[in-house]
């Protein structure tokens, strides 16, 4: 019987399916951006997002936005939501914040980049290759932001 109920305290995690929820690109400046020279510049927007399922179930949704200029054209701007759908449990609030704000969305951001690259190869221009991103950090500052608006309020 305490075999059963250690199990049923020990945390448990669990991936049970990755999709793409939206998927979006839009080359505005086509073709004539093509005959520019390619000095682009890029920015990056991230975003996540989570809804409980139920039954220990958890949605995350990762966003990622890219909109590249060349000069002051608007060469392509790419977007992916890419989802997982998570067995979480048996986790105190504060892991539960980190797991679904951080480890989530970095299991989720390697998918995200290929289908980002992907998309935006098939628009004809070159891949994306975006760098890692360091979720732990993104968490810490937004729970530092948070704390700090609360302090203020």
């Amino acid at each position: 019987m305490t075999e059963q109920a250690s199990d049923a305290a020990q945390p448990q995690f669990s991936l049970q399916r990755i999709y793409v929820r939206d998927l979006s690109f839009e080359a505005p400046k086509s073709p004539e951006i093509f005959r520019q020279d390619w000095k682009p510049g890029i920015t990056l927007d991230l975003n996540t997002r989570q809804k409980d399922l139920g039954g220990d179930f958890h949605e995350v949704v990762l966003t990622v936005s890219v909109t590249v200029k060349n000069g002051d054209d608007t060469a392509f701007i790419a977007e992916v939501q890419q989802a997982g759908i998570f067995l979480i449990k048996g986790l105190d609030n504060a892991s539960m914040s980190h797991t679904l704000g951080a480890f989530c969305p970095s299991l989720l951001f390697p998918y995200a980049r290929e289908a980002l690259d992907n998309l935006v190869v098939r628009g004809s221009f070159p891949a994306l290759m975006l760098s890692p991103v360091n979720f732990d950090a993104l968490y810490a500052q937004e729970l530092a932001r948070m704390q700090g608006g609360e302090a203020q309020a």
